[in-house]
């Protein structure tokens, strides 16, 4: 008996001690402590600003997420893929030229239409904060380069702390700051500061650590010239641009269509909603999926069952997910009562659902991770194609034959619960006919 305890115990230790496990462990023990700074605020904060000041602050990410996607043209992405350094260096430089200029380019059209594009998109509200839109997605732009560049490199610490920094620092201001001046308008602010102060932390993170110096990195011209790059790596813009804009749409459809049909309150309880059941795709599923992008590149280069990492990878999310989002489909409701306030029910209703899409999003967080190293974005632009078009039409169906947000909401989860269980199909899929091809 005393054998079969000492073997376990050296089994699992030497199961902790695998890189993989390791460098997940790092990434989530910093986003865990992130979420648990954010949860220990939310209870204070939605008592301080309540669901219509959350509804403003869901309408303005929306739109901020739906542009995101472009402000760098993907590129960021691309930058752990290469097997020099000189090349990937290259990548943050062009990342970092593309960001400016979109930044521009969006600038010139919120001064001269962006009162109207609101109008539009039937979001007038947050007309008095257009110009925080670009600046969002900017800050959002550098922070993404200098993220990958620390995947790529492997320094996943310094990710961890900034996170913790990061979450600290910006709940402690919306306290603060809510105590004086309870609006949206605080909230709008700050996350788009937030966005700033990480992507700034990051850099900083990276200067310090020596890994992107200023002798080779941005200084100096890389080995190879930015357009050919460019060039290389066209599938980036080509592909996973639209394929992340039009996702972040199907992402941000709900908030904005829930704001329109019953008014901003609605809006705030989907974001409380998303942003709780997100905190476990943040907390494991980001992790696992930044420290297995670059594992499951260096599988590929060499010729390593890259169909089995992923499907063992998902297991393994499907197991540690079950529990929590099984708990929130049985009593949403009631806990979100309890810990936000009373007036935060129907976000449990909302939750309930959400649940359900959200624990396929959590597990397939290492298929999404291997969609550029099986390079297969092309079908992952057609994907989001037709996620969009289903999302639109269960929305349209709980709005318009229902006349119900929580059904509007059921339907929506629903379809992307099964579209998530198609895309880990394919993947698997994929990646045992290119093995098989070897």
């Amino acid at each position: 008996m005393k054998n079969t305890h000492m073997n376990l115990v050296k089994k699992i230790q030497a199961f902790l001690r695998r890189p993989f496990v390791r460098n997940v462990t790092i990434v989530a023990s910093g986003t865990a402590a992130a979420q648990v700074i954010t949860m220990a605020f939310s209870p204070l904060i939605t008592r301080i600003y309540g669901p219509e000041a959350f509804g403003l602050l869901g309408i303005f990410k929306s739109l901020v997420a739906i542009l995101t996607p472009i402000a760098a043209l993907a590129y960021p992405i691309a930058i752990v893929l290469p097997k020099e350094d000189s090349e990937a260096k290259g990548l943050v430089k062009l990342s970092f030229l593309v960001s400016a200029a979109i930044f521009c380019a969006v600038v010139v059209v919120m001064l001269t239409g962006g009162e109207k594009l609101l109008a539009l998109l039937d979001s007038e509200a947050i007309a008095p904060y257009v110009m925080l839109i670009p600046l969002s997605m900017v800050f959002a732009a550098y922070m993404q380069i200098g993220q990958q560049w620390l995947i790529r490199k492997k320094q996943f610490a310094i990710t961890a702390r900034v996170a913790v920094l990061q979450s600290f620092l910006l709940n402690s201001a919306k306290t603060v700051i809510g105590w004086v001046k309870p609006v949206g308008a605080v909230l709008v602010v700050l996350a788009t500061l937030g966005h700033g102060l990480h992507a700034a932390m990051l850099w900083v993170g990276i200067k310090k650590s020596g890994t992107l110096t200023e002798n080779t990195a941005l200084k100096e011209p890389s080995e190879i010239p930015l357009k050919k790059l460019a060039k290389q790596y066209y599938d980036f813009p080509l592909y996973r641009t639209p394929q992340m804009f039009i996702n972040a749409i199907s992402q941000s459809l709900p908030v904005l269509m829930l704001a329109s049909f019953f008014g901003p309150s609605s809006a705030g309880f989907y974001t409380i909603c998303r942003t709780v059941l997100g905190m476990p795709s943040s907390l494991v599923g980001q992790a696992v999926g930044d420290v297995f992008y670059p594992r499951v590149t260096e599988a590929s280069h060499r010729g390593e069952d890259v169909s089995r990492l992923i499907l063992k990878a998902t297991l393994a999310l499907a197991a540690v997910g079950f529990l929590p989002f099984a708990v929130v489909v049985v009593f949403g409701p009631q806990l979100f009562s309890f810990v936000f306030g009373a007036e935060w029910v129907k976000a449990g209703e909302y939750a309930r659902w959400i649940a359900l899409w959200m624990f396929m999003g959590f597990i397939n967080r290492p298929s999404v991770a291997a969609i550029a190293t099986l390079s297969i974005q092309g079908f992952f632009l057609i994907f989001e194609f037709l996620s969009i078009g289903s999302r639109i039409t269960a929305l349209a169906v709980g709005f318009l034959f229902f006349k119900n947000d929580v059904i509007a909401v059921a339907l929506f989860a629903l379809v992307g619960m099964l579209l998530n269980l198609f895309l880990i199909s394919v993947t698997l899929f994929r990646a045992k006919s290119l093995r098989g091809a070897v």
